[in-house]
């Protein structure tokens, strides 16, 4: 069974942690996922930096670009996670943009990826209808589950057939922003909580975009089965120079 999968399973809401991988540092990624585990993080989430990042605000879209300067490409990446099954259990998931994968090539990507331990993928810009038409053999092939998001605005129909195609978790996106904390979360986030949770979808969902601290990850997970944080973590390890990393965690899940 996938990671990903064993890890849903678990009775506990899960805490998923989003990284750009080769920063601060280029690095910096294999021991930001060793801490990361080591401290209690259900799921990682490494960002493979890309020039046009469409989805992410200006935190994520900074340590993409200065990733880029570190020299992290997809070829370091894989390189630099070549061995990380022998230290790290936990799920590991790519998150990227599909040019870079078309450029690498999507069969040998995704071979890659089976071959040292890498449990999904989220790609914001592959529609689930190229997906499910073009890639979704080749993804389930070597063993990777594609994860999508949702937005306030995806309509119930478009959320059902995502459901269908899906076989992991869906990335609730808590409002149709880019990627930033937020101070908290509102009535209208709060009802599409609600709304998604009414539909009694056969993926548990987990929630990102807007959760930085102890109080937004217990309503977040409220409705959901996890929640993601991303730039609010990468602002930690920008101040904190990838240290502290415990410190983090634990004032998340204190």
């Amino acid at each position: 069974m996938n990671r990903i999968n064993q890890k849903l399973q678990e009775n506990k809401k899960l805490l998923s942690i989003y990284f750009t991988a080769g920063y601060p540092s280029l690095n910096d990624t294999v021991s930001i996922i060793q801490d990361l585990e080591k401290n209690g993080v259900d799921m990682i989430e490494i960002g493979l930096p890309f020039s046009d990042p469409l989805a992410d605000g200006p935190t994520i879209q900074d340590s993409s670009t200065q990733a880029l300067k570190n020299g992290m490409t997809t070829e370091v990446l894989f390189n630099q996670l070549k061995d990380i099954r022998k230290t790290v259990n936990i799920p590991l998931i790519i998150m990227g943009y599909f040019n870079p994968m078309l450029q690498y090539g999507v069969e040998a990507f995704c071979k890659k990826c089976k071959e040292i331990g890498i449990d999904g993928l989220i790609i914001p810009d592959l529609p689930v209808d190229v997906y499910h038409e073009e890639y979704q053999a080749t993804f389930e092939k070597y063993g990777l589950i594609n994860v999508f998001l949702i937005t306030p605005q995806t309509s119930d129909e478009r959320i059902r057939f995502i459901d269908s195609v899906s076989n992991g978790f869906i990335y609730m996106v808590s409002s149709a922003s880019t990627t930033g904390a937020k101070s908290g979360f509102g009535n209208e986030q709060a009802a599409y909580f609600e709304r998604i949770n009414s539909l009694n979808l056969k993926n548990p969902q987990i929630v990102g975009f807007g959760i930085s601290n102890n109080s937004t990850f217990k309503a977040a997970t409220k409705y959901a089965k996890g929640a993601i944080i991303g730039s609010a973590f990468v602002k930690h390890i920008t101040a904190n120079n990838a240290q502290n990393i415990d410190a983090f965690v634990n004032s998340i899940l204190k």
